[in-house]
């Protein structure tokens, strides 16, 4: 008996396509039916396939891609931020003060001023005061994320509500910063955050819903049709985030694949995995899985909390006492991790100095003489800085380095509060990208977000040029930038790559999606114009028109 041939519901026809099996676009078009690639090949080709309802997609020269993928994302944390105090459009001291002062008079039910977005580099030495917001709310608590999520900025009011004051010492794994009487400044640094416990309102699970809608709104609109949550838990001010997730897929309204990291807790040990099998257990739904742990190593170089192998530096350039924070002592991270990675979990860590690194391949070179090799494809985020000696350990212990593209360029943060306190020789082993895959490494790609943008194209335009994209209005960039440490450039295949096929094997969705072979779903994303053919320069001029998910249109710029 002869098999009936599934019909197209739509033919993608009239520029080009990265099909992710080749390193250069092709001439073809590419039939999609039932959320499936049906076809790839020559148009006279496909039109077998077409039927009278059949329609033909023209890309107009543009380029037809596999879906971006975000291996690194707070989606949640970005849409509240965006309906809350929102100060991710803005780069000056005066822009935020403009931005908070129309929040509060718009909102003058308010019990409290919420949001976030500050960049530690538009401030005078890296941080705010609470003089600032008391000028602007001297009457309402306010507490401000900055983009990077390690600080949180305060007025009086708000440290005088949580009971922070000149005698609160400062925790291990965290920082007040202060005046030089010890009264708090009015900001807190990494797990310090915790002291503002329970006096900062949680979200409702409505606007918590909300949120994750808008986020995943403007994911979309990127281009975007998966990403992996590097933050699924409870912290103050929001409500467990698996909760929000759940409920999005059992109503149909989380379009995207998203795979969950639950929350490693920090101040907890080995007794808390039942609990992390529980929620896995029962945090999978339709597109959203809850399969991986993240484990945070380390802080950020800017505050000094990321873990270094040598001190940092002084304003001198002499070495201090200071080499960062190991959030976890490293001898647990090798048990913890053995115990998950023999439960099938899958481990995302943070680890963004030179011996976070090395503490998490050791846990993970631990794990794997202890159950051996696997398929639960652990990777890890940020890699500021990577030791040369451990650039070959990511391919032998078949972990995935997961960057950020966007951090690697010269701008303020870079420049100011980075690289003088690392000194010449170890800044050059920041974001080593290049350096990775030609020691073998698996690349896997996100954004962070909204730490800094989430536009893939402006972060494939930054690992290609190591300058940022002038289309980036919220970074900041140098009047005549120079590109940062260019021998770490990839191709804008291998960059395109990681974003897509990359992320896929990170999200352990490579078999179905990640390329654009015939079988696999149809999450597709349309370019305006093909970036391979102009300069490298021009990359993040490309513009995403269409996106589409099973074949199902998510977005479409407007005209």
């Amino acid at each position: 008996m002869k098999i009936q041939q599934p019909k197209a519901d739509t033919i993608f026809t009239g520029g080009k396509v990265f099909t992710g099996t080749e390193s250069a676009p092709s001439e073809h078009a590419v039939a999609v039916g039932a959320g499936r690639i049906l076809a790839v090949g020559a148009l006279e080709d496909l039109r077998a396939l077409a039927h009278e309802k059949t329609e033909f997609v023209d890309l107009a020269g543009g380029l037809l891609i596999p879906g971006f993928q975000d291996a690194h994302a707070h989606p949640i944390d970005a849409g509240l931020d965006m309906l809350r105090c929102d100060l991710s459009g803005d780069r000056t001291v005066d822009g935020y003060a403009a931005t908070i002062a129309a929040y509060a008079r718009s909102h003058p039910d308010a019990e409290w001023i919420m949001g976030g977005g500050w960049s530690m580099d538009v401030f005078p030495g890296g941080m705010p005061t609470r003089g600032m917001l008391d000028a602007l709310v001297p009457d309402r608590p306010v507490a401000l994320t900055s983009r990077d999520g390690h600080s949180v900025w305060l007025n009086t009011r708000t440290l005088e509500t949580a009971g922070i004051d000149a005698d609160t010492p400062d925790p291990e794994d965290g920082r007040i910063d202060r005046e030089p009487d010890g009264t708090p400044s009015g900001t807190l640094q990494e797990g310090a955050l915790v002291l503002l416990g329970e006096h900062v309102p949680t979200a409702l699970p409505e606007e918590v819903h909300a949120g994750l809608l808008l986020g995943q709104e403007h994911l979309h609109a990127l281009g975007i049709t998966a990403w992996q949550d590097a933050m699924v838990g409870a912290y103050p001010g929001r409500p467990d985030s698996l909760d929000a997730y759940l409920r999005a897929a059992r109503e149909g309204t989380l379009t995207a694949r998203v795979v969950g990291a639950l929350w490693w807790d920090r101040e907890r040990g080995l007794e808390q995995i039942p609990e992390l099998e529980e929620r896995r257990r029962a945090g999978s739904h339709g597109r959203f899985e809850a399969t991986t742990v993240k484990i945070m190593q380390d802080g950020i170089a800017e505050n000094f909390t990321a873990a270094m192998l040598a001190p940092y530096l002084d304003k001198c350039g002499c070495a201090t006492a200071d080499s960062g924070i190991s959030f976890v002592d490293p001898e647990l991270l090798g048990r913890a991790v053995t115990a998950l990675d023999g439960l099938g979990f899958q481990v995302h860590f943070h680890a963004l100095g030179d011996r976070a690194v090395r503490e998490a391949l050791d846990a993970l070179a631990v794990a794997r003489a202890a159950n051996g090799a696997n398929d639960n494809r652990h990777h890890l985020a940020h890699l500021q800085v990577v030791h040369p000696d451990d650039l070959a350990r990511f391919a032998e212990l078949g972990a995935g380095a997961n960057i950020q593209p966007l951090w690697a360029a010269h701008e303020p943060q870079m420049d100011d509060l980075t690289i003088p306190f690392l000194g010449p020789e170890r800044a050059a082993w920041q974001y080593p990208f290049r350096g990775l895959l030609r020691a073998g490494a698996r690349l896997v790609a996100g954004s962070d977000w909204p730490v800094s943008s989430a536009d893939p194209l402006w972060g494939i335009h930054t690992a290609v040029n190591r300058i940022l994209p002038d289309e980036a209005p919220n970074t900041a960039r140098a009047e005549k930038p120079t590109p940062f440490y260019p021998e770490q450039a990839l191709t804008l295949a291998e960059a395109l790559t990681a974003y897509t096929a990359g992320s896929a094997w990170a999200n352990h969705l490579d078999d179905v999606t990640g390329t654009i072979e015939v079988g696999k779903y149809a999450d597709l994303a349309v370019l305006d114009r093909d970036p391979f053919a102009g300069p490298p320069e021009e990359i993040a001029t490309t513009k995403v028109v269409r996106t589409y998910i099973e074949g199902r249109q998510v977005y479409a710029a407007k005209r």
